[in-house]
C-alpha cells in the first residue's frame, strides 16, 4: 500500500515537472496494447526452449523460474521437465527441489493439481534421481510436535 502511494507520487511529480511534448498525430507511433497475443502453446514452447538451452547456467535457470512464477498460472509439466533437466545439466539438486516446492505453493493447496503434476513428472524424477519435498521430509518442520505438552 505504501509502495502504491510512493509510485503515484513519483508519477505525479514526473508528469508535472517534465515539459509537455506535443505530438503530431500523423507521425506518432501506435501505442502497444498491454494484452499479449501469444497463444498458450507459444508460451509453453518459449519457456521450454529457454530451459533446453545447452549453455544455460544456474543463474539463468533461477531467472527463468522467477519470470515463470510471475505469471498467474501453474506451469505445464513439459515446462517443469525442461527446467528439471536444466537443473541436472548444471548439477544443482537443491534448485530442482526448490522448483518442486514452488510448484506445490503455486497450486495453492488444491488437492487435485499437485498430485497430477507429480504423477506427470514421476518418470523424469526417477530418471534424474530427484526426490520430491515430501519424500525428503520437507513437508513438515524438523522439530514438529503435535502438542507443546509433548516436549
Amino acid at each position: 500500500m505504501f509502495r502504491n502511494t510512493v509510485v503515484r507520487a513519483q508519477n505525479l511529480l514526473k508528469n508535472n515537472l517534465q515539459p509537455t511534448i506535443s505530438r503530431n498525430i500523423a507521425t506518432s507511433q501506435k501505442l502497444a496494447s498491454s494484452h499479449s497475443t501469444e497463444t498458450d502453446e507459444q508460451f509453453d514452447q518459449r519457456y521450454e526452449n529457454f530451459f533446453n538451452q545447452k549453455d544455460i547456467d544456474g543463474w539463468d535457470i533461477r531467472r527463468g523460474v522467477t519470470d515463470l512464477w510471475g505469471h498467474d498460472l501453474v506451469p505445464e509439466p513439459k515446462i517443469l521437465i525442461a527446467a528439471l533437466k536444466a537443473c541436472r545439466r548444471v548439477n544443482d539438486f537443491a534448485l530442482s527441489v526448490r522448483i518442486l516446492e514452488a510448484v506445490k505453493d503455486k497450486c495453492g493447496g488444491r488437492p487435485d493439481i499437485y498430485p497430477w503434476i507429480i504423477q506427470e513428472l514421476r518418470p523424469t524424477l526417477t530418471e534424474l534421481g530427484i526426490s520430491t519435498p515430501e519424500e525428503l521430509g520437507y513437508n513438515q518442520p524438523e522439530l514438529h510436535t503435535e502438542s507443546v505438552f509433548n516436549l
